[in-house]
């Protein structure tokens, strides 16, 4: 916590591991919404600090690598100070654990019960007058392969991660959309993530993803208070 003028305003990332940072270089500050926030302190306007709370492995309706989404949202958004807007960039982990190493016996979720947790986050962030941005999920054909957490991906999970990215594109609950998939597909293969942002693993980006990220976002959605 520092000192604040009265009109500072706050942008929480409310995400997982992509939202973290994993893959990015340590201690570089290069996760997108380090980029967000390099990028919102040249903009014109009330100066907007940017805050990060991704936790890797979070997902919305299930616990472990910490509580659920739909648990730790008064705490980790409505709760901070300044805090206006909300990104939601969470479910690709609700999606890809079931049936992998991570939770192999753990009853999958359908695109419909993702959505479901979505909702209740936007009646609860607009309930305390706080601006809610969907982002879709990004590219994860092959994530793991032939390594520990092989069984992440396949295709009946994939159809879950578009019918989702379906919703947030064009359900228009959220009060914006940011197109993450979009910035990160490779056109030639748009269900794998561009190769050349791929940190390995085909689910996390590396410096260069996450920059193209952070400037796909459009400022004027972050820019004006809700």
């Amino acid at each position: 916590m520092v000192e604040a003028p009265s009109n500072a305003r706050a942008v929480v990332a409310f995400g997982d591991s992509i939202t973290d940072g994993a893959a990015s270089a340590p201690d570089a500050n290069h996760r997108w919404p380090d980029i967000l926030a390099e990028r919102l302190a040249q903009a014109d306007g009330a100066p907007v600090a940017v805050l990060n709370q991704g936790i890797s492995g979070a997902r919305v309706l299930s616990d472990r690598m910490g509580v659920n989404g739909l648990a730790r949202f008064d705490r980790d958004v409505l709760s901070l100070p300044h805090a206006d807007t909300v990104i939601l960039m969470l479910g690709i982990n609700d999606i890809g654990w079931p049936d992998s190493p991570l939770a192999p016996h753990e009853q999958a979720p359908s695109a419909d019960d993702i959505i479901e947790g979505y909702k209740q986050l936007i009646a609860r962030a607009h309930v305390h007058g706080m601006r809610i941005i969907g982002a879709t999920l990004t590219p994860f054909e092959d994530a793991f392969k032939g390594m520990q957490f092989e069984g992440y991906y396949n295709a009946d999970k994939e159809q879950k991660r578009q019918a989702v990215n379906r919703w947030i594109r064009s359900s228009g609950a959220f009060d914006g959309v940011i197109d993450f998939d979009a910035a990160a597909r490779d056109p030639n293969r748009p269900a794998h993530i561009l190769p050349s942002f791929d940190c390995g693993d085909h689910l996390h980006p590396q410096g260069a993803g996450y920059k193209a990220m952070a400037d796909s976002i459009d400022l004027k959605m972050l820019t004006t208070q809700p």
